[in-house]
C-alpha cells in the first residue's frame, strides 16, 4: 500500500496554476549579426607612407598617386595614408629643391669670390 499524501491516485503531482500571460524574463533573443567585411588596405598607400617617412621625395609621390587611383577604382582602404605620403613626399621634394638651389648658390658665390 502506497501513501498518497493527500493526492488521489490518478495525479502524481499537484496541479499547476493556470497562467494567463507569458512568463516574465528576458526578451526574445535574435541571432547575432555578422561583422561587415573588412576592406583591405592598399599596399601602394602603405608604401607611399613608409617611403615618405624615410625621407624620399619622388617615390612616395608616385606611389601615392597610384594608390589614390587604385583606391578610387577598387574601393580599398588607405586613402589617408596615401594622402599623408603625398604631402610628405611633396614637402621633401620642395626641401630638396630648395637645398639644391641654396647649395648651388653658395658654391657659385664661393667660386665667383675667388
Amino acid at each position: 500500500m502506497s501513501q498518497n499524501y493527500g493526492y488521489d491516485d490518478q495525479t502524481k503531482y499537484p496541479p499547476q496554476p493556470v497562467q494567463s500571460h507569458p512568463p516574465q524574463g528576458y526578451p526574445a533573443q535574435y541571432p547575432a549579426q555578422p561583422y561587415p567585411p573588412v576592406r583591405p588596405t592598399n599596399g601602394f598607400a602603405i608604401a607611399a607612407l613608409i617611403t615618405s617617412l624615410m625621407g624620399m621625395a619622388i617615390v612616395p609621390v608616385i606611389l601615392g598617386h597610384i594608390a589614390l587611383r587604385q583606391i578610387k577604382r577598387n574601393g580599398e582602404a588607405g586613402s589617408v595614408m596615401a594622402i599623408i605620403g603625398l604631402v610628405l613626399g611633396y614637402g621633401a621634394l620642395a626641401a630638396y629643391i630648395l637645398l639644391f638651389i641654396l647649395l648651388g648658390a653658395g658654391i657659385w658665390a664661393s667660386v665667383a669670390a675667388q
